[in-house]
């Protein structure tokens, strides 16, 4: 995966205290996500047509929505 990540260190330290926590399964990388859901926004695209480096349409969807 390229450097896809728009997020730095500084900004995820200070996102990283409302970011839920794990509940017995193993999350996907928050960092990739956000960046992820920041892409589409910022580019007005559909869920579905993000690039599949950040993950599936469907977790980025969830984690929109949440």
């Amino acid at each position: 995966m390229s450097d896809l990540s728009g997020l730095t260190d500084e900004q995820m330290a200070r996102l990283r205290p409302f970011l839920p926590r794990s509940q017995g399964r193993p999350r996907v990388d928050d960092r990739r996500v956000l960046s992820g859901i920041i892409f589409v926004n910022r580019n007005g695209l559909r869920w579905r047509d993000g690039p599949k480096d950040y993950g599936p349409a469907k977790t980025l969807t969830n984690r929109w929505k949440r």
